[in-house]
C-alpha cells in the first residue's frame, strides 16, 4: 500500500507476514456466504409448497413408498415452522461466512482464527463422506478444506496468533 493509500485508510494497517491466500479465502468464503443467503431467502419466500412438490415428484419418479423411512419422515417436517427455522440458520451461516470474509480482507488475526476453526470442524464430516461416498466430489471438498485449515493455520502462526 503506498504512502498516499495509508493516509487515506489510516486503520487499515496489514501484517507483513500474513499469508497472501487470505484475500482468496475471503472471496470463497463471500461467495459460500451469499449462497447461503440466497437459500435462505428463497426459504422464506417460497415457504415449504415447493419442497412439498419436490418431494412429491421424487416419490413419484422413483417409485418410493411415502409412508416408510426418510421419505415419511420428510412430509412430516417440512412445514412452515421448519422451513423458517432452516432459513433462520441459513441466514446466520451466511451472516458468519460475510464476518469470517471480512476478517480475513481486512487481514485480520480472529479472521484466521474464525476460519480455521471453522473448516477445520468440517474435516472429520468431510472425511466420513469420503468413507460412505468416494469419488472426486468428496476428495475435492476435503482437499480444499485441509488446503483453507493450512494456509490460516500457517498464517497463525507465521503471524504468531
Amino acid at each position: 500500500m503506498t504512502d498516499v493509500a495509508q493516509h487515506q485508510h489510516p486503520h487499515y494497517n496489514p501484517d507483513p507476514h500474513a499469508h497472501p491466500g487470505l484475500h482468496v479465502i475471503a472471496i470463497f468464503e463471500a461467495a459460500k456466504g451469499l449462497l447461503a443467503l440466497v437459500a435462505a431467502s428463497g426459504l422464506e419466500i417460497l415457504g415449504p409448497a415447493p419442497l412439498q412438490r419436490w418431494l412429491h415428484e421424487l416419490i413419484n419418479r422413483f417409485q418410493l413408498d411415502p409412508h416408510h423411512g426418510a421419505i415419511d419422515w420428510l412430509s412430516h417436517v417440512i412445514n412452515p415452522g421448519s422451513v423458517h427455522l432452516a432459513a433462520a440458520i441459513g441466514f446466520g451461516y451466511a451472516a458468519l461466512r460475510f464476518v469470517e470474509a471480512w476478517g480475513l480482507w481486512r487481514v485480520r488475526r480472529w479472521g484466521s482464527w474464525l476460519g480455521c476453526i471453522s473448516a477445520a470442524v468440517y474435516l472429520p464430516l468431510d472425511v466420513y463422506a469420503l468413507i460412505q461416498h468416494p469419488g472426486w466430489l468428496a476428495v475435492t471438498v476435503l482437499v480444499v478444506n485441509l488446503i483453507v485449515v493450512w494456509v490460516l493455520a500457517r498464517d497463525l502462526f507465521n503471524r504468531r496468533y
